[in-house]
This record gives C-alpha cells, sequence and structure tokens, in this order.
C-alpha cells in the first residue's frame, strides 16, 4: 500500500459495504464530525447514526451509517455498523415513508436513522 493513502472498510453486520484505498475519510462521532488523513494518531470512536464520505481517487463514496465504531490505526481505518448502506442503493421515497412512520409512531431512534438517510440522498 501506498503511504499516500488510506486502506478503508465499510462493514455492516452481514456484510464489507466498501472497501478501498481513499485519501480521507470523514465520519460523525459522539464527539463530533471527524476527518481523517493520512498519518491520523490511533483512534478508537463511537459513530451516531449519520452520513460517512470516503474521498478516494476520482470519486467521493457517501454512505449512511447507524450506531458503530470507527478505529484508526497505521493508515488503515475500519468502519463498523450494524446497519450501512451505499447511498446508491437507498430510494428517497422508501427513506421519506420510513420517516413518516418514524414520526407518526413517536419513534426517535428510527427518525434520527432515516433524517441520516435522507442527508446522504441530497449529498450525493
Amino acid at each position: 500500500m501506498a503511504d499516500t493513502t488510506l486502506q478503508v472498510e465499510l462493514v455492516a453486520a452481514d456484510r464489507v459495504v466498501w472497501s478501498g484505498e481513499a485519501h480521507e475519510v470523514v465520519a460523525r462521532t459522539v464527539e463530533g464530525d471527524l476527518g481523517v488523513l493520512v498519518g491520523h494518531a490511533p483512534l478508537l470512536s463511537v459513530l451516531v447514526p449519520g452520513v460517512v464520505k470516503i474521498k478516494a481517487d476520482g470519486e467521493t463514496v457517501v454512505a449512511v451509517v447507524e450506531d458503530g465504531f470507527l478505529s484508526v490505526a497505521d493508515d488503515r481505518v475500519s468502519i463498523l455498523s450494524e446497519d450501512t448502506h451505499l447511498v446508491s442503493e437507498l430510494d428517497r421515497d422508501q427513506v421519506q415513508a420510513e420517516l413518516e412512520q418514524a414520526r407518526a409512531d413517536d419513534d426517535d431512534a428510527a427518525v434520527q436513522r432515516a433524517e441520516a438517510k435522507l442527508r446522504g440522498i441530497e449529498l450525493a
């Protein structure tokens, strides 16, 4: 691996969602938004539902994650979340229906997840 890239793995409970080399990773943690570049100090942080952006050569991969963990060590970034989707896999109408149902059910956690998905769709 070249010393100018990060090796990134975005993993859900049931699959590897994305894996490859990147120049930058941005994710939301309990401490706030976090950017990771080559040479970042080792880190383990807790993810909150939100958008993850992975900047690779010529593309930016946008994904939506739920609660999980982000670890950084030796230019390797692992993003682990029970439920993770690439934005390209999401359907805006379906996510809007999820949001409306979550609001009707007064389910704050489900509202937060659906809103994160919609933010990801808007960023893509």
